[in-house]
């Protein structure tokens, strides 16, 4: 025990679980969009909605984390985080079947995991950015590269258990998976933490809201979240419904083959960071990931929808890291609220990248493909807001000082 409380690195293997944790309950549940559709007779806009819900209840966190986070600790609420994840995966479980109506209980196991969620975004980069490593932004994308390794395991145990046990008792892997959040929350209470700025010294909410450079680090999140989860949170009924392909066929198509190609993206830059200039490859992202949407969604061929949405996980992988990395050289006293902040902006991108193209596709009689081609905006918008950054943010950089660290034990 006393080798955990003294090493970083356990610090920094912890949040790689937290990252997995996001991922479980990010990605879980869109697995499971057409059996809710056929089981409940579900809406497909109404399961749009759950997406939203999930993202729009992690951005709520997000802003009042900004408050209370630096007060409370980063200890007691990482680990009350994982608790939240843990109860919300088990009560997907039951809570449909006990709720008056089963899309309510849904709903309640969804809000509950997504405080926990939001807990874990708005906390596990800081801690990162805060452990006393080298290479800050290639530790940065190597921390993100979890979630997408998080992702890849989610589906691919997922549709092993669907093809082994039957999709019937997918009651069953909500709970199982619920066991690794109980784990990593021990796991937080023993590892070293430490603050990105000492006590006092961070901005606030209100000097950050009337930063310029802060609004274009906003935009950036947001588009980021929005390209990312527009194609990843619809990949699954993308590939089955829209392409007409078997269920286990579309998972592993889909989401698996975007998560793995987002994994890649963040640890070839997570390697190479030192040799690559961070703007010029999310500049080269975004119009890759512009091509990949065109590909996914007009192509004529199913094979090249499916590599669309490949080249999608590949493209949008840097964009979230990335944004994070600019963020804390350009607003090095930013600390915990500005975190918090684009937390926020890249959770409301998660909530309003798939609402898009589940709206779209529902109003053009459930057509999926173009509902996806509706969602390209972001990513051009995301350039847009790069080079606006390159712009605004050179006298911040040139006169940044070295981040302080303060050990909170």
């Amino acid at each position: 025990m006393k080798r955990i409380r003294d090493n970083y690195n356990h610090t920094i293997y912890a949040s790689y679980i937290g990252y997995i944790t996001q991922a479980i309950i990010n990605n879980f549940i869109p697995l499971l969009f057409l059996t809710f559709q056929r089981s409940y007779h579900i809406s497909l806009d109404k399961i749009a909605l759950l997406v939203s819900l999930n993202f729009g209840v992690q951005l709520i966190v997000d802003f009042l984390a900004a408050k209370f986070v630096d007060r409370i600790g980063y200890r007691i609420s990482i680990v009350c985080a994982h608790v939240l994840c843990c109860a919300g995966l088990l009560g997907l479980s039951v809570f449909p079947d006990v709720f008056p109506d089963a899309y309510a209980g849904i709903v309640a196991a969804v809000m509950l995991y997504a405080v926990g969620g939001g807990l874990i975004e708005v906390l596990v980069s800081p801690i990162v950015e805060a452990c006393p490593t080298d290479k800050k932004e290639g530790a940065m994308s190597l921390l993100h590269s979890f979630y997408c390794w998080g992702h890849v395991f989610v589906v691919l145990m997922s549709t092993l258990f669907f093809t082994l046990v039957g999709i019937e008792n997918w009651r069953i892997l909500s709970c199982l998976w619920a066991i690794v959040p109980l784990v990593n929350c021990f796991y937080f209470m023993a590892v070293p933490i430490q603050v990105l700025v000492e006590d006092g010294q961070g901005m606030s909410i209100g000097q950050l809201l009337k930063n310029k450079v802060f609004w274009i680090l906003f935009l950036l999140m947001l588009c980021a979240g929005a390209s990312e989860q527009g194609m990843s949170q619809w990949a699954s009924a993308f590939a089955e419904n829209g392409l007409g392909v078997s269920k286990t066929v579309g998972d592993l198509a889909g989401p698996c083959a975007f998560a793995i190609f987002m994994g890649c993206s963040r640890l070839f830059y997570g390697k190479f960071s030192e040799k690559i200039k961070l703007q010029k490859f999310m500049l080269l992202s975004c119009g890759l990931c512009v091509f990949s949407y065109i590909l996914a969604g007009l192509a004529p061929l199913p094979f090249f929808n499916l590599v669309g949405c490949a080249l999608c996980g590949l493209s949008v992988g840097i964009m979230w890291p990335g944004s994070f990395s600019m963020a804390a050289k350009a607003l090095n006293r930013g600390g915990t609220a500005m975190f918090a902040l684009l937390a926020l902006a890249g959770d409301l991108g998660c909530s309003s990248g798939p609402a898009v193209v589940g709206f779209v596709s529902e109003a053009l009689g459930g057509n999926l493909k173009l509902g996806v081609l509706a969602a390209i905006g972001f990513p051009i918008l995301l350039a847009f807001g790069i080079g606006l950054c390159r712009k605004n943010t050179a006298p911040q950089l040139s006169e940044a000082a070295d981040i302080h660290v303060a050990d909170v034990e």
